[in-house]
């Protein structure tokens, strides 16, 4: 199994974004963005951002088929 250069960084991305998860910075914000919790905001960014990660990955290094 050889690693290919993007897959260390996808890695690391998805790393990331395990750590950005949890947005305990928002917890306690009462402002409104848009008229929603900033919180829902920032859940609904993160949803889409790694939603993106995730195409990416399948574009740029797709699953192999397994050996026969």
């Amino acid at each position: 199994m050889r690693f290919r250069p993007l897959r260390r960084v996808f890695l690391l991305g998805i790393a990331l974004f395990y750590l950005l998860h949890n947005d305990l910075w928002l917890w306690h914000d009462p402002s409104l963005v848009l008229g929603l919790p900033v919180g829902l905001v920032y859940h609904l960014a993160y949803c889409l951002a790694a939603a993106a990660l995730m195409g990416l990955l399948l574009v740029l290094d797709p699953p192999r088929e397994p050996p026969a």
